[in-house]
Parts: structure tokens; C-alpha cells; sequence
């Protein structure tokens, strides 16, 4: 018999059937009853009906009188939840989900890279090039270079002093752990350093046009690598 996390056992269970419900382990067989999960986790009953609340409210399941608790399709998740977006990272590969991610990022990060160069302050144009720096310095280590290459992005995010974009921030991260991660191992190399170094520069320039060119460039050629995939 399995066991939650003891980190608090409602949301332990959350975590734990999260995980599974975005990772597709209940796909063929349907998502269990509170008695199966209670049995199955060594949960109570209550702890089992507040857990399928939870990830009813985040969008993941509806529980219906005689119907049972049926999982949503991913169009219905809240994907701006920072726990449905973190559990993403461990969804088996769609190419229809990354390319939808990045989707995502060619309408954001080009708009966040322009304002950026408007108004980025000090500390944001620092927090820029640290992340292209980190990105150089480990361009021989793919997970360190990852890393690096999401706070670059991230960085560009808050720099663009938009209080709604800023919000994004969980969403663009997950996109990008999952979209970067996935391109460079497509393309056997990490991310252009030449790339971001023309979007860093445009934005220390101030060259708003710049900048969103630069970065929509970048994103274009990810979505073309994604595509190569089914060609």
C-alpha cells in the first residue's frame, strides 16, 4: 500500500494524486473512489474528499452525484495554478502541449522583451545578463545551461514593469522547462548564445523593435524544431 508525504495528509494526498492525474496514471482505468483512495494511501475518508475537492477547484476532476469523480481534459485545468503548472514538468511529452507552450511565450515573452527595453532599471538589466552569463558559463552543461537560460527569460519577464505579465511568471517558467529542455535536446545543443545576446543587447540599448524581433526570433525557430519532430 502506497503512502502520502508527510507534509500535512489533505495536502499530501494533493500532491501525490495531482501528480498522477497530470501524468496520466488513472487515463485507462478512471480516477478511484474515496474508499479506493482512502485503502490505497491510508488516508480517512475526510482527507480523501478534501483532496478531490482541491483538485476539483483546480480543475482537474468533477465528482458528480451517481457519476463518480471523472478526470477533466486538459483544456479545463487551471494552468495558471502553480501546482497544476509544476506538475506539468513531469507530463509525458505531447508534441500538441509544447507547442501550445510555446504558443504561449511567442504571445508574452516578445511584448515583455520590448518593454523591457523601455524600462528595465539597473537591477533588472543585471538580472538580464547574469542569466546570459550563467548561459555561457555552463554552455558545456545542459542542466546547469537550462537553468541559466530559464532565469534569462524569467528575468526579461519582470523587467517589463507589467504587473500582469509579471504574474505569468509560474506559467512562462513551466514553459520553459518544458519547451527549452525539449529543443535543445531536438537540436543536440544548448540555446544560441548568439541569439540571446542580440535580444540582451537590444534591451540594454533600449531598442524596443530590437529586442521583440530578436527574442520572436527565437521562439519561431523553437516551433519549427518542435514541427521538425512529426515531419
Amino acid at each position: 500500500m502506497s503512502r502520502i508525504p508527510r507534509t500535512g495528509l489533505t495536502y499530501g494526498l494533493v500532491e501525490t494524486l495531482g501528480q498522477a492525474v497530470v501524468g496520466g496514471t488513472y487515463d485507462a482505468g478512471g480516477f478511484p473512489t474515496e474508499a479506493e483512495l482512502s485503502a490505497r494511501f491510508g488516508a480517512s475518508r475526510t482527507v480523501a474528499r478534501e483532496a478531490v475537492k482541491m483538485l476539483t477547484a483546480k480543475g482537474l476532476l468533477t465528482s458528480r452525484p451517481r457519476q463518480g469523480t471523472r478526470i477533466e481534459p486538459l483544456p479545463r485545468w487551471n494552468l495558471l495554478d502553480p501546482d497544476v503548472a509544476r506538475w506539468l514538468t513531469a507530463r509525458p511529452y505531447s508534441n500538441a502541449t509544447f507547442r501550445q507552450l510555446t504558443e504561449v511565450r511567442l504571445a508574452i515573452e516578445p511584448v515583455a522583451a520590448a518593454l523591457a527595453a523601455r524600462r528595465a532599471s539597473g537591477d533588472d538589466l543585471r538580472a538580464i545578463r547574469a542569466g546570459y552569463d550563467g548561459m555561457c558559463k555552463y554552455a558545456g552543461r545542459h542542466d546547469m545551461a537550462l537553468l541559466a537560460d530559464i532565469e534569462f527569460h524569467v528575468a526579461i519577464l519582470r523587467a517589463s514593469g507589467n504587473a500582469f505579465l509579471i504574474q505569468l511568471t509560474t506559467l512562462i517558467r513551466t514553459a520553459l522547462t518544458l519547451s527549452i529542455g525539449l529543443t535543445n535536446r531536438i537540436a543536440g545543443h544548448t540555446a544560441s548564445l548568439r541569439d540571446h545576446e542580440a535580444v540582451l543587447l537590444a534591451i540594454e540599448a533600449r531598442d524596443e523593435a530590437g529586442a521583440e524581433g530578436a527574442l520572436r526570433a527565437i521562439l519561431r525557430e523553437s516551433l519549427e524544431l518542435m514541427d521538425s519532430l512529426n515531419a
